[in-house]
């Protein structure tokens, strides 16, 4: 019985996993890099004020782990074969695996969707909102609110060079935390209905904000640029081939505000002069709006260049843009029997 197209394509796909299943698992047996991860122990020390201290402040000392490349390894193994200082992180490299798993599954949706993809998917979602929200905690409850309200406890326990608070940062802090309390009876059906007064002081100040902003850049900062003059002489002569330039931009600027306008304006019949205006205007925006479409197409297309580059580069070593493991190549072949 002959197989379908659907059998064909699962077939394909199933061998060009499998080969490439072979060929990581070939390259993690080889040398000291490929889908591994090193750090480096860095002892940190700092000096903070304690009133408690007989000279009024004391010294915390702690160890931090920092990434480095496989060539750090390599080069403080060759210094000092028993050392310690550089190591083979478990934490990096199983984060380097799961970010190249995740990586895989987000492209396996360009086959079609399956569950590696959503799960993927889920995962990237779950850990943007818990990261942001961390930051959150730690950037403004913390240093603001902690900081403010229990400075002393805040400086004991967490952040202890934390500046003191004033008296106006302290009934700021205590009004947002009214409101974080009122907005936060949203979850109690009984009282949710107070939450509205928070929701509606955080949409007014927001509708403000932004309409200040939008204001200044979308309205005076263009019609500004509008009101410059259109001859912009270099070196004090208007007849040259600087002027020419300089001056094009402002002269590009004004045609294509008039003939953009033109366009839009609809009580005269785009006919003659007005149309000829208008379809220079149509040109205006298409030209913009295919700038925008680019930018954001090359924004797309960087994204997976790099996400192509740390599979390739960080997680598989078929490539080393740059150049951080060329250090101990020539050992590197010589001990894996000329396969690198």
């Amino acid at each position: 019985m002959s197989t379908g197209p659907r059998s064909s394509a699962v077939v394909v796909w199933a061998v060009i996993v499998l080969a490439v299943a072979a060929v990581v698992g070939l390259r993690i047996g080889l040398g000291d890099g490929m889908a591994r991860a090193y750090a480096e122990r860095v002892e940190m020390r700092v000096t903070v004020q304690d009133s408690e201290s007989p000279n009024g402040e004391r010294v915390v000392e702690w160890v931090e782990w920092k990434s480095v490349s496989p060539a750090a390894f390599l080069l403080a193994s060759r210094e000092t074969p028993s050392q310690d200082r550089v190591q083979l992180s478990a934490a990096y490299t199983v984060g380097l695996w799961v970010a190249a798993l995740l990586t895989l599954a987000i492209f396996s949706f360009l086959y079609r969707d399956n569950p590696a993809y959503r799960l993927a998917e889920a995962i990237v979602i779950g850990v943007s909102a818990a990261y942001w929200g961390v930051i959150g905690v730690w950037d403004s409850i913390v240093p603001k609110l902690g900081g403010a309200l229990a400075h002393g406890w805040t400086t004991a326990y967490i952040l202890p060079n934390l500046p003191e608070p004033t008296a106006q940062s302290q009934v700021g802090m205590g009004i947002a935390l009214a409101f974080g309390v009122l907005l936060l009876l949203r979850l109690v059906p009984a009282v949710g209905g107070i939450s509205v007064w928070t929701m509606a002081f955080i949409v007014g100040i927001t509708a403000g904000a932004k309409i200040v902003s939008h204001v200044e850049s979308d309205l005076l900062a263009q019609t500004v640029a509008t009101m410059q003059p259109l001859v912009q002489p270099v070196d004090g002569t208007l007849w040259n081939v600087a002027t020419v330039w300089a001056s094009l931009p402002n002269v590009l600027v004004v045609i294509g505000v008039l003939c953009c306008l033109t366009y839009f304006f609809f009580s005269v019949e785009h006919k003659g002069v007005v149309g000829g205006a208008a379809r220079v205007g149509i040109m205006y925006l298409m030209i913009t709006f295919g700038a925008a479409f680019g930018f954001t197409v090359m924004g797309r297309v960087a994204l997976l260049s790099q996400r192509v580059e740390f599979l390739l580069d960080d997680w598989l070593w078929l490539i080393d843009p740059l150049e951080r493991r060329l250090v101990d190549g020539v050992s590197m072949i010589v001990g894996t029997g000329g396969i690198w």
